[in-house]
């Protein structure tokens, strides 16, 4: 028996109402039963899903590099027919680079108020740059070669460390400049800090080290 509302007719939906000209979108699904989250994420392996607990991520392109439309609702299908149960929302979709460009806010800029926030003691970060479109994957993986980003999940985004003074990660001007390339090739994302430590003082070590997932970052 299926869910009384099945996770691919939810999909159709989201389907139906993106707006013109999407490029790609990134997708969120809430396992009802966090038993079976294991279990949903297996089924949508395809996807590279990202899995943190009941909340599994993914992205689906329109057309060009990543995995389809179609795909993703065959591989809900299969969750519906296994009685998998959740909540599947929209959480972004690209745009073209013409539509784009004129919308976001300097990733640079964004930068900049971000570390004007922290505390003036702060000494190593963790962010996440999350592109707007997985057509700029690769270019984007290029121009932050500096910041040594590492992929996570299954959505068109990285992950990289900041060092203000010594230890593990790129310093703080690097992670700018950076951005500010990104920015020149016109290339729209939002990029947050996930962890800020402050006044570390590494001893024979390169700097404190973060968990995810069960790995160290």
């Amino acid at each position: 028996m299926l869910p009384e509302v099945a996770l691919a007719d939810d999909w159709q939906k989201i389907l139906a109402a993106l707006p013109e000209g999407w490029t790609d979108v990134r997708l969120e699904l809430m396992v009802a039963d966090e038993g079976q989250a294991e279990r949903a994420a297996a089924l949508l392996g395809p996807l590279m899903p990202g899995r943190f607990g009941k909340t599994i991520r993914f992205f689906a392109a329109r057309r060009g590099a990543g995995p389809g439309v179609q795909a993703v609702g065959r591989l809900l299908r299969l969750l519906d027919e296994e009685t998998i149960g959740g909540a599947l929302a929209l959480v972004g979709t690209g745009a073209p680079a013409a539509v784009a460009a004129a919308e976001r806010p300097r990733l640079a800029d964004h930068w900049d108020r971000l570390l004007a926030a922290l505390p003036d003691d702060w000494s190593d970060l963790y962010c996440e740059l999350e592109l707007r479109s997985s057509d700029h994957f690769e270019r984007g993986a290029v121009l932050l070669a500096p910041l040594n980003p590492s992929r996570f999940s299954g959505t068109p985004a990285f992950r990289f460390r900041v060092a203000r003074r010594f230890g593990y990660g790129a310093a703080p001007e690097m992670g700018r400049r950076c951005l500010a390339r990104l920015d020149e090739a016109r290339i729209p994302g939002d990029v947050r800090i996930l962890h800020a430590l402050s006044d570390t003082k590494p001893v024979a070590t390169q700097g404190p080290v973060w968990y995810v997932g069960g790995k160290s970052v």
